[in-house]
């Protein structure tokens, strides 16, 4: 993992501590066991963190609220490519929240905030809003933990919130069809099992096939956009 990111400023361990919601001391404590990566020594030998440790230590947390163990998590970590940029962190972070039932929590906008893993201002909060990714609710708003990651990147993408639904609409209509199919075939190949067994095979088999949807998918979108390039410059 780079331990530099040109798109955020440099944090301080306090201000890491304060924006990822998890203690200076705890901060110290996993750089010890090489579950976060040294920051870059700045002026005055001050460490300084950036956007790639922000995405480690959510994909750490959501590790750890999965009930895996320290060494687990660290097991986990250390297959990973060393070089994975904060998106990056952040895709594996969603890989793992699906694993988890779906859930959602009333917070207030401070713990928004915190959640978001940066302030949020009132444009942007009303931009998650509109893409459902947070429900107004009295003087606080219920939360997707699962989604709220995503909707923050997507306050970076310049594009309307109608081309973000759009889309949204078009992955929800596909991926329920690719989920559809493999029930089938799951449920087919696992008629004759008992109940126990189903429930351990479907536990096993799920994180295996959503990191495989995500890779399909990942590289199906980069063939389409590299010919959709391609073809532009081509007409150039």
């Amino acid at each position: 993992m780079t331990t530099t990111d040109a798109e955020e400023p440099a944090l301080t361990i306090d201000e890491l501590a304060a924006r990822s919601g998890v203690t200076v001391r705890t901060l110290r404590f996993y750089g010890t066991r090489g579950l976060l990566p040294p920051p870059v020594i700045g002026p005055r030998r001050v460490g300084r963190y950036g956007r790639a440790h922000l995405a480690r230590l959510a994909l750490i947390e959501e590790l750890r609220s999965q009930g895996m163990t320290l060494a687990a998590i660290e097991r986990y970590l250390n297959r990973l490519p060393p070089d994975l940029t904060a998106r990056e962190l952040a895709l594996q972070r969603a890989v793992v929240a699906s694993w988890a039932p779906g859930s959602t929590e009333r917070v207030g906008r401070e713990e928004l905030g915190r959640r978001a893993g940066r302030p949020l201002s009132d444009e942007e909060v009303a931009r998650l809003v509109a893409l459902g990714v947070v429900t107004p609710d009295g003087d606080g708003h219920v939360v997707d933990a699962g989604l709220l990651r995503l909707g923050v990147e997507l306050l970076d993408v310049p594009l309307s919130p109608e081309t973000v639904l759009a889309a949204r609409g078009a992955l929800l209509e596909h991926s329920r069809a690719a989920a559809r199919d493999l029930s089938r075939l799951l449920r087919d190949a696992v008629a004759e099992r008992d109940a126990a067994d189903v429930r351990s095979l479907s536990a096993h088999m799920h994180p295996i096939v959503v990191q495989a949807l995500l890779t399909t998918f990942q590289r199906s979108l980069r063939e389409e956009l590299g010919q959709w390039l391609d073809g532009g410059r081509a007409e150039g």
